[in-house]
């Protein structure tokens, strides 16, 4: 019952933020997804409904990460690197109702040392 009420007050958060912010072709939207075991990331360009770049550590290249504070600064290095060779120098960023703290801060962080403006 517990859990229940838990994934029903994060999908709220979830549904709250993502009415506030949207991803356009100029200034695509990045998601990232934390799960104990992996974790995901995706750049949107919300208003075609595409996805533009997208990295997890179930990709071969990452498999070695873990979904910890240094798996994501690798794992944000290497979207961060991706979408700044597709041309893009401005996001937004969606946590997806984390809080902007621990593994979500540090791989926002090495997105931005990309040069990538958010």
């Amino acid at each position: 019952m517990k859990l229940s009420k838990k994934k029903a007050l994060a999908q709220k958060r979830r549904w709250r933020i993502r009415k506030k912010i949207n991803g356009t072709a100029e200034r695509p939207r990045v998601a990232v997804c934390f799960t104990n075991k992996n974790i995901h990331a995706q750049c949107f360009d919300d208003v075609l409904g595409h996805t533009l770049v997208g990295v997890a550590t179930t990709h071969p290249d990452f498999k070695d990460l873990l979904p910890n504070v240094s798996g994501a600064q690798k794992l944000g290095t290497a979207l961060g690197g991706q979408i700044k060779s597709k041309g893009y120098s401005s996001i937004v960023f969606d946590r997806s109702g984390r809080k902007y703290h621990g593994c979500v801060k540090a791989f926002a962080d090495a997105m931005r040392e990309q040069g990538l403006k958010f």
